[in-house]
Order: structure tokens, then sequence, then C-alpha cells
């Protein structure tokens, strides 16, 4: 089911070592990468985000930049990574990683060979678009969406369609399928990030049924879990052209641990095993584990979380401030009517880290969903911001017609 060894024989040796140095041409990117990128003020081109060391924030900083979980992992995966712990010294002798995937698959109704585990789903997403996509094949996405799987097509040579979403922040599935006809990949995330809309089921569905012949459906459910969407995990089953990521980063609060699933058919994910696929610490598949067994957790986060972000929501809304679309995950996305990266750079200069942008739309911001304390701190905050003289100093130049980014490295946000 998981980890299992690879097929040295069918692919060959050569053709296997061609395609490891294939996927080690760009780095793998997940959200912190993005978040930690925004806030050193870089644009990651794929190549320099690691190795150019974080923004590490000051002491009693509001970190709602990285859509994070901050209450952490559950009890019972503190626990269980606390018994794993002692076993460390040796490979997973106790076959950890393959009972999480049996575990994950048993849940949702999947047979053997059907999952496959990895560090994050980030592995798994970069690795699907170097399998499906190639300078004939294509990654089509919606605009604005997570972007990890356009760094991807730097190493794979491929051509980026982006889909601007509908009018209610859906993914407009019927131009993402006629966008491109020799798709390889047609991403779909849902909920979305940054927006945190929902796209229904039955449009993925559609997606699914009517997409360019030879593509595959890569949906990311990274965020079901904090909204009431239904999942397609029923379409993998079924043996559709699909590949569904999860990850444990979220609603269950393992984003420094690293575990995550992608579930397809198994010719679909053996694609993905020519690129590569570490051992899983056994510390990380046993939290992943306690955290699915944990019957409590996502039922009682999900609540906490979705009461804080539908306050923080009423407060915006409250105040005149323009919330987009209707989010049903753990971050939102706020239109201020400035450059986003300035109110990033203010927020920022207040010890509340937020962001980042889209190009799309550079006067938005997205803000994560963190604790009730760290939403309060963000209140007082962005209301500061948005009032502060220089804050009019860029709206009174922005009615006047002036270029703001001339203008703005000369503002003081403190």
């Amino acid at each position: 089911m998981s980890q299992q060894p690879f097929d040295f024989a069918r692919m060959g040796r050569r053709s296997f070592l061609r395609a490891a140095a294939f996927a080690a041409a760009t780095p793998i990117l997940a959200e912190a990468d993005l978040a930690h990128a925004a806030q050193a003020g870089a644009v990651p081109a794929g190549l320099a985000v690691h190795g150019q060391g974080p923004d590490v924030p000051p002491p009693g900083a509001v970190l709602i930049n990285a859509n994070e979980n901050p209450l952490g992992p559950s009890k019972a995966a503190l626990e269980a990574i606390a018994k794993a712990a002692p076993l460390g010294g040796r490979y997973d002798r106790i076959g950890e990683t393959e009972m999480l995937a049996m575990t994950f698959a048993e849940q949702h109704g999947l047979k053997k060979g059907y999952v496959e585990i990895y560090a994050g789903s980030g592995e798994a997403l970069h690795y699907t678009v170097l399998a499906f996509t190639s300078p004939t094949r294509s990654f089509v996405t919606a605009d604005p969406s997570y972007e990890a799987g356009m760094y991807a097509t730097l190493t794979s040579g491929a051509k980026i369609v982006k889909v601007p979403l509908t009018s209610t922040y859906a993914h407009d599935v019927k131009a993402l399928v006629a966008a491109d006809p020799n798709a390889g990949v047609i991403y779909i995330c849902n909920p979305n990030n940054p927006t945190g809309t929902l796209t229904s089921k039955a449009d993925i569905v559609w997606a699914l049924d009517n997409k360019p012949k030879g593509a595959i459906l890569l949906v990311d459910e990274a965020y079901i879990h904090l909204s009431d969407a239904e999942d397609v995990m029923d379409m993998v089953a079924a043996d559709k052209d699909l590949i569904v990521l999860r990850t444990f980063s979220k609603i269950y609060g393992m984003a420094g641990i690293r575990a995550g699933v992608a579930a397809g058919r198994p010719d679909l994910l053996a694609k993905l095993k020519a690129f590569g696929q570490n051992p899983m610490p056994i510390t990380s598949s046993a939290a992943a584990r306690a955290s699915l067994l944990d019957s409590d957790l996502i039922p009682a986060r999900k609540k906490l979380i979705g009461d804080t972000r539908r306050d923080t929501i009423a407060w915006l809304k409250a105040n005149n401030y323009k919330v987009i679309g209707d989010s049903q995950s753990n971050c939102l996305m706020i239109d201020t009517g400035l450059p986003g990266k300035a109110v990033m750079a203010a927020m920022k200069a207040r010890n509340v880290y937020i962001g980042r942008t889209w190009p799309i739309w550079p006067n938005a911001v997205r803000i994560s969903v963190g604790t009730p304390e760290d939403m309060a701190a963000f209140k007082t905050a962005f209301k500061a911001v948005m009032e502060n003289k220089a804050m009019a100093e860029l709206k009174g130049a922005r009615h006047a017609g002036v270029d703001l980014a001339a203008i703005e490295p000369r503002l003081h946000w403190s």
C-alpha cells in the first residue's frame, strides 16, 4: 500500500536515476516557503527559496500568515510521538507508515495500493506535476489558487494556464476544462487557498467527466475538514482519472511534523514513485495515525476555527472592510484597496504577520485564522494600519493617480 519497494526491473536503473535528477531540479515548495518569501519581500523563483532562510519573527509576534493551526498536534498525536520516539534508533520495523496508510484507506473505502504516504502533501503535488505535465502537456489552475504546482512546472517545462475564479469565487470548471485540449493536470484546490471558498462536488465530477483525454484532475483537499464540502474520495475508489491530496498540516496541527497523503489508482501513483519517496519518520506516521483515530479532533477544531473565522469576518464587515467571497476554511482574503504588500509591511511593523498577495489581486491580502487572541491582536493592528497617516497618504496618492510603487518605500509604518 504505502512505501512499497520500487520496481527497478520494470523501469530500469538508468530511467529511474534520470527521473530522480529531474525531480531534484526544482525544490519542493510548501506553504511555509511561500509565506516566508512573502514576508522577506521576495518572490520565489522556485530555485532560491530554500536556503535563503526564514524571516524569523520576534518574540510575541502574531503569526497568521502561513495557514498553520496554532493549536498544534492533538494530545493523542503527542502521546503517539512520545511512544514512538524511543524506537527512532532503528528504521520503521514495526510498520508504522504501513499502518497509517491502511487506516486512511479503511476510513475512506479505498483498496490496498490506493494510498501513498508522504512528508506533507507538497511532495505528492510536486511529483504529480512532474509526472503528468511536460512541454506539450500543460498545468491548468484557477487564479488565484495555491502556487506550488506552478513552481513545479519550472522543471517539467509545462505551460501554465490560469483561469479566473467565478463571480462567487469557485473554480470555473467549464473554463478549466476548456482551457487547453492538451492539459496534463487540472488542479482544483477545494476549499481554495487563498480564498477559502468552495467548489461543489458536482462541478468537480463534471470536470472529471469532461476533461481532455489523457489529463488528470489533481484535487487538493488540504482544507476539506474545515468545511462542509463533500470530498471526492469515492471518485478514487471508482478508479477515475484523479489524484486526491490530503495533509496533516491544517486541521490536525502538524505542519512542522510533516505528513500527507496521495490517494489514487495504483497505476497513477506508480508514476509519482519514479521521482522518489523518502521513508517517513516513525514519529510522524504515528502522530498522523493517532490523529485519524481521534474521533473528537475534527469536529472540535472545525467549530473553534469556524467560530473564530466567522467572528473575524463579522468584525471586518462591521468596520466596512471588504472580504472577498465566503470563506469556509482557515484563511480569507481582504481587498484593502491599496497595495497589499504595503499593508503586509505595516502589519509586520506592528508585530502581526499576515499575507500574502496574488498577482491577479495585488490589493488583497490573505489572513490565516489563528486563536481568538491572535485575531483580537489582528483587529487592533489592522484598524490602526488602515487609519495610519502613511496609509492615508497612500490613499490620497492613489486617488490622485500617483505611482504608489514609487512612494511606498518612503513611508513609515510604525
